[in-house]
């Protein structure tokens, strides 16, 4: 395991990383054999309800304030990897969310807006999978339940440094099943944009270096879609940002041991 950066050509180059914690680019191609995470996320931080046309497909009124929940680091996933739907907790209402991640990249905490594109250390491709069975309707508001199931966080294929998208705000966000295009929009209609979000989640709390903020789904997810379109074994999910490649992955159903599941 190990870093790499690309040059315009697509060509992937080997980045070194030293003994003292900093990395050295080097000019040794490499091919790379599989593609993981750009970093292990120390948290991920997710902000639900952040484009206004989003919240207004859901019927629901724009927030005061972000509305924060947490996905654990351990439902992150690789480019390329599947998406599983989960059996043991079974989930039959899963749906994709293309967002845009920010990674923090020095710690942070009680950060103006003015200054929060500082802690920037790059952007990703996300995606906030969500069992939307057991986001609303199993346990009233499991909001954290349905969204950090293994595999419901794909990050990737790379990481964007903060000197290459000096406006996250200017960015174009896509999604697609098997290559239907789901949703479409502009970062600019977030209703809290990235300077935002960082000073919000960095008021009286620290945030460490390889957090990861998701910061919320345009229009078109498939629960609010007539009719709605969830996730099933045999699909395809990929999300496009401008400047920030393409990432994709399939979907498979949880395999495991014991054929009686839990619901």
């Amino acid at each position: 395991m190990g870093f790499g950066r690309f040059d315009e050509e697509g060509n992937t180059f080997l980045i070194l990383q030293k003994g003292d914690g900093e990395f050295e680019a080097t000019d040794q191609r490499i091919t790379p054999f599989q593609f993981l995470t750009p970093i292990d996320f120390r948290c991920i931080y997710a902000i639900g309800l952040n484009y206004r046309a989003h919240a207004e497909e859901t019927g629901l009124e724009i927030p005061k304030y972000p509305m924060v929940f947490m996905k654990a680091p351990t439902a992150a996933q690789n480019p390329g990897d599947p998406i599983v739907l989960p059996r043991y907790l079974r989930s039959d209402k899963v749906d994709y969310e293309a967002e845009l991640g920010v990674v923090i990249g020095r710690p942070c905490k009680n950060v103006k807006p003015e200054e929060a594109l500082s802690y920037v250390l790059g952007y990703v491709c996300a995606n906030d999978v969500s069992a939307r069975d057991w986001q609303k309707e199993k346990g009233g508001g499991q909001f954290c339940r349905g969204k950090t199931f293994d595999t419901f966080c794909p990050v990737g294929p790379c990481l964007a440094t903060a000197d290459e998208i000096p406006d996250p705000s200017k960015l174009t966000i896509r999604s697609f099943v098997n290559e239907e295009k789901m949703q479409e929009s502009g970062t600019d209609d977030m209703i809290f944009d990235v300077p935002t979000l960082i000073s919000f989640l960095s008021g009286s709390t620290t945030l460490l270096p390889g957090a990861l903020i998701l910061t919320g789904t345009p229009s078109g997810v498939g629960e609010a879609r007539n009719p709605k379109r969830y996730l099933v074994p045999g699909d395809e999910v990929t999300v496009e940002i401008d400047g920030l490649g393409i990432l994709t992955n399939p979907v498979v159903e949880e395999v495991f041991e014991d054929e009686e599941a839990k619901s």
